[in-house]
C-alpha cells in the first residue's frame, strides 16, 4: 500500500502547482482583458464648439462646464442653454467616442426646441478622460445623476431655474445602458431615445473584446466578463439586464432605434422593447440604415433625417 500512496503524493506535487499556474494565468488574463477594454484608445475631438460656432450662432453659445461627483471624481460637459424653465436633454455617446460626436445633434435639438442640452464625456473618454477607466454604464450612471443635479442648480440672471421639471436622455450603445440606469433612479427622466441597446454590460463588453481581439473572441469575451468581478471590485460594474431595468420604467416615453449595421444590438433592442410596463409608451424603429452607431459616415440627407426623428420625439414627449 505504501507504493500507491507515494505515487499519489508525487502526482499531487506535480499537478497542484500546474493547476495553480493555470488558474492564476486565467485570472490574470481575465483581469487584463477587462482592464484593457475599460481604457479606450485616446481620441481627439472631431470638432469643438469654438470651431462649430463659426457656422452656428447657437454653437457659439456653448460653454465648458465641470462638476464634482459624489465619489469625488470630476466630470465635464458642453452646455448649450435653452429657455428658462424649459426641459433639458442629456446626450450620451457610445463607447470609444466622445461628446464631439454628438455636438451637431445637440445644436440641432437646441435650435428646434429651445431645450437646454448637456453633452458630457464618459469616464475614460475624450480629451478630459483624466486616466479614469470606464465601467460600461455603472459609475457612468451615477455621474449622469450628478449631471442632472448640476442642471437643476443652474439659474438665469434673474435667479429663475434654467431647467424645468422634465429631462430627456439620448444614448447610443454604452450610452443607452447608462440612460436606462439613470431613468430607473430618477423619475424626472420622462423621455428616452435609446439607439442600439446591448442586453447588458456583459454583452457590450464581449462585443468590444471581439472588436479589439477577434482571435478566439468567444473565449476572450467570457474571460473579460469574469475579469470584471476582480477589476470592478468596488461595485461599479452593473450586472442587471437592460430588460430588468426597463421593467421598472413606468409612465415614460421611449423611442428605440436600431439598424442593419449593428445586428447584435438590433436583436437585443427588440427584446428590450417588450420589457417596459404598459404605462410606458414605446416606439420602435429598428430598420434604420444606418443606426446611430455609424451616423457620422452617412450623407447630410441621412443624418438630417435621423436628427429630425430625435427632434420630433423630444419636442412631443417633453414640451407639455
Amino acid at each position: 500500500m505504501a507504493r500507491p500512496s507515494r505515487f499519489f503524493k508525487s502526482f499531487s506535487r506535480l499537478i497542484i502547482p500546474l493547476v495553480v499556474l493555470i488558474v492564476g494565468t486565467l485570472a490574470g488574463s481575465s483581469v487584463w482583458l477587462a482592464y484593457s477594454i475599460a481604457h479606450p484608445e485616446p481620441t481627439r475631438y472631431l470638432i469643438k464648439p469654438e470651431q462649430y460656432g463659426r457656422l452656428s450662432a447657437r454653437a457659439a453659445q456653448i460653454s465648458e462646464e465641470t462638476w464634482t461627483n459624489r465619489d469625488g471624481s470630476a466630470s465635464s460637459a458642453w452646455l448649450l442653454k435653452g429657455l428658462e424653465n424649459a426641459p433639458a436633454v442629456v446626450l450620451l455617446h457610445r463607447y470609444g467616442a466622445d461628446r464631439s460626436h454628438l455636438l451637431d445633434i445637440g445644436v440641432k435639438i437646441n435650435e428646434a426646441t429651445n431645450f437646454t442640452i448637456l453633452m458630457p464625456d464618459f469616464r475614460g473618454h475624450g480629451e478630459s478622460a483624466g486616466g479614469r477607466n470606464c465601467s460600461f454604464g455603472g459609475c457612468e450612471s451615477e455621474d449622469i445623476l450628478n449631471a442632472i443635479e448640476f442642471l437643476r442648480g443652474l439659474r438665469t440672471p434673474t435667479q429663475v431655474a434654467l431647467v424645468g421639471k422634465d429631462i430627456g436622455i439620448y444614448g447610443i450603445e454604452a450610452g443607452s445602458l447608462t440612460a436606462l440606469a439613470v431613468a430607473a433612479k430618477d423619475p424626472s427622466v420622462k423621455a428616452l431615445v435609446l439607439d442600439s441597446v446591448p442586453a447588458d454590460s456583459n454583452e457590450l463588453l464581449a462585443q468590444l473584446v471581439e472588436r479589439r481581439y477577434p482571435f478566439l473572441s468567444a473565449v476572450t469575451g467570457r474571460l473579460a466578463g469574469l475579469g470584471t468581478y476582480l477589476y470592478f471590485y468596488d461595485g461599479c460594474y452593473r450586472r442587471e439586464s437592460s430588460c430588468s431595468t426597463a421593467k421598472t420604467l413606468a409612465d415614460r416615453r421611449v423611442l428605440l432605434l436600431g439598424g442593419l449595421d449593428a445586428p447584435v444590438y438590433r436583436d437585443s433592442t427588440l427584446q428590450v422593447s417588450k420589457c417596459f410596463p404598459p404605462s410606458t409608451s414605446v416606439e420602435t424603429k429598428l430598420d434604420l440604415s444606418p443606426s446611430g452607431m455609424n451616423i457620422l459616415n452617412v450623407s447630410l440627407e441621412q443624418s438630417a433625417a435621423y436628427h429630425q426623428r430625435l427632434i420630433d420625439f423630444f419636442r412631443d414627449a417633453l414640451a407639455r
